[in-house]
């Protein structure tokens, strides 16, 4: 009897020690109370604060005096300050210890709840106690937690204590965790989803009908990039009790549901790119910032996803990447050269200008306004070498990978090999290859001053990393510029439809399985980067700078 007694003692102490204190509060952020911190669902400490709070005029009503023969150990106020000092600690199991006949899954009930509730705080406001019998109380209590996106859910419930084997027992229900839930109830979360999410442009719209970029929307989610099963849209926490409706207790709708997974593709840049190609059975256009590498339009009407992962020859927009050489060997817009109708390659073959045009002495800016094919040959003979050609390309991606790294390249250059194949690749036969994407990048390169890698088009994916970009000399950049002004001005697209601001380069590709030429228009204006392709379409001034001006004018 006399360690019963001392027991009894210091149980009563510490629950004076509890209750005595109105207003205590104890936080997971307070040193001195760090008894009190505990994490939801045993995660560490620093989740959230758990708290323990009495009210200010919470002072237990005294106890009846019980008989000597059938006193109990400790008091209701006693047991209630232990079962919710464990419970901010998550401490199931000491928990478990003060609950009369606790059911087997007790502890994973409270785990489970936790693991619905999702709450980044929990603080429990304790109220009086109330005696309802000799062997009986009541004390009423509320929870109060964070929760995410929802804010404070706070609800009231209460704890019955009552004496078993003359010790005060929690009496245990699953209304303790919410005085919803009855015996075999549950929390559980709800995530009801938008449906699958296709990709969208950047601006959250849908891309334009029949735009051209059908085929790039459907590789995306082929990818993975865009969910096909449905993204979350807000929760809901609900009761569920065997044989009832479920009943939602709490909920969080966004005011703004998601409409789609972001591409770099601008609206009006796609709208306006598919409707220049409106008539044209075989073609594509390009369009990027020059800025980042951004694709801001493709409208493929070549098939597949052709405008990034096929390549032709160039023609005469490869004399770009010539020139570009031939400003780093030495010549500036202004050198002096030759345009005759033929170029005799010594001991070796012809190369003709366009109809044999023969425009006699020029600068190296109207050579190129004109697209002379014998100037470029010839100074790309006597001036370069294969290896300067192919580093030169190199420097404006040929030979890196595309937009699709593994399954495509930007453009192909084979190192020439003898003064035929050098002639032939200086004005983009030959060997020279490259895909639309490829070329709206040279130019680009061009309005920048530097190459840039085509960024996915999949705006919100990894990027993964980009390949280093790559400047150009500032007398080369300034010279291209003052080049592809002039094909606009005075050259091969002057006198078109094209709007004041534009320079660019015609070309004009000869198809090596015999059929009809291909026709090629790159340029830009202001931070916009493009490339027109129009496959046996024919002379890049006839077919592919007329796409080039409704699409620029619709901007």
């Amino acid at each position: 009897m006399r360690n019963r007694a001392l027991l009894a003692l210091v149980v009563v102490a510490a629950g004076i020690f509890v209750f005595g204190v109105a207003g205590l509060i104890v936080s997971g952020r307070q040193e001195a109370s760090g008894d009190f911190v505990a994490a939801p669902r045993g995660t560490p400490t620093g989740a959230g604060p758990q708290t323990l709070q009495l009210r200010p005029d919470s002072s237990p009503e005294p106890s009846p005096e019980p008989s000597p023969e059938s006193s109990p150990e400790g008091s209701p106020d006693q047991t209630a300050a232990a079962y919710f000092q464990a419970w901010v600690k998550s401490d199931y199991d000491a928990m478990r210890e003060l609950v009369d006949e606790p059911p087997d899954d007790f502890a994973d009930q409270h785990r489970e709840f936790e693991d619905a509730a999702l709450s980044k705080s929990l603080r429990i406001t304790v109220g009086n106690l109330v005696r309802t019998g000799n062997e009986t109380a009541e004390i009423p209590f509320t929870q109060e937690r964070d929760e995410q996106d929802a804010g404070t859910w706070r609800f009231d419930s209460s704890l019955h204590l009552a004496v078993r084997d003359l010790t005060w027992k929690v009496v245990w229900t699953p209304s303790v965790l919410h005085p919803d839930i009855q015996p075999g109830g549950s929390l559980v979360r709800i995530e009801p989803d938008a449906g699958p999410l296709r990709p969208v442009t950047r601006g959250g719209r849908e891309f334009p009908q029949n735009s051209g970029a059908e085929a790039y929307i459907d590789n995306l989610v082929n990818q993975g990039v865009a969910p096909t099963t449905g993204v979350a849209v807000g929760w809901a926490l609900e009761v569920e009790n065997p044989g009832m409706p479920a009943k939602t207790v709490l909920s969080y709708k966004p005011e703004k549901r998601p409409t789609g997974v972001r591409t770099t593709i601008d609206y009006a840049t796609q709208a306006a790119a598919a409707r220049a190609l409106d008539g044209v059975q075989r073609g594509a256009l390009v369009a990027v910032r020059p800025s980042t590498g951004e694709i801001l339009a493709v409208a493929d009407r070549l098939g597949g996803r052709a405008a990034f992962e096929r390549k032709y020859p160039p023609g005469s927009t490869f004399k770009t990447i010539t020139a570009a050489a031939l400003l780093n060997n030495g010549l500036s817009p202004d050198s002096t050269v030759d345009c005759p109708g033929v170029y005799q390659i010594p001991f070796n073959r012809p190369i003709h200008n366009y109809k044999d045009e023969n425009h006699g002495t020029v600068t190296l800016r109207q050579a190129f306004a004109l697209s002379c094919n014998t100037t470029f040959a010839r100074l790309t003979i006597e001036r370069l070498n294969g290896d300067a050609l192919v580093d030169q390309a190199r420097a404006f991606g040929f030979g890196v990978p595309g937009e699709n790294p593994g399954t495509s390249t930007c453009g192909s250059l084979g190192r020439p090999d003898n003064p035929d194949a050098l002639a032939e690749d200086s004005f983009g036969q030959g060997t020279v290859e490259a895909t639309p994407l490829c070329m709206a990048l040279v130019a680009a390169a061009v309005e920048s001053g530097e190459w840039r890698q085509a960024r996915p088009l999949a705006d919100e994916a990894p990027q993964g990393e980009l390949l280093q970009s790559v400047s150009l000399p500032s007398n080369v950049a300034e010279g291209l510029r003052s080049m592809m002004s002039a094909v606009t001005v005075d050259g091969t697209a002057a006198g078109s439809e094209l709007p004041p601001g534009v320079a660019g380069k015609t070309g004009t590709a000869e198809d090596g399985q015999g059929g009809q030429d291909h026709a090629w228009f790159i340029g830009y204006r202001g931070d916009l980067a493009f490339a027109v392709f129009v496959e046996h379409g024919g002379t890049g001034r006839g077919a592919a700078v007329p796409i080039a001006a409704r699409f620029l004018k619709a901007l």
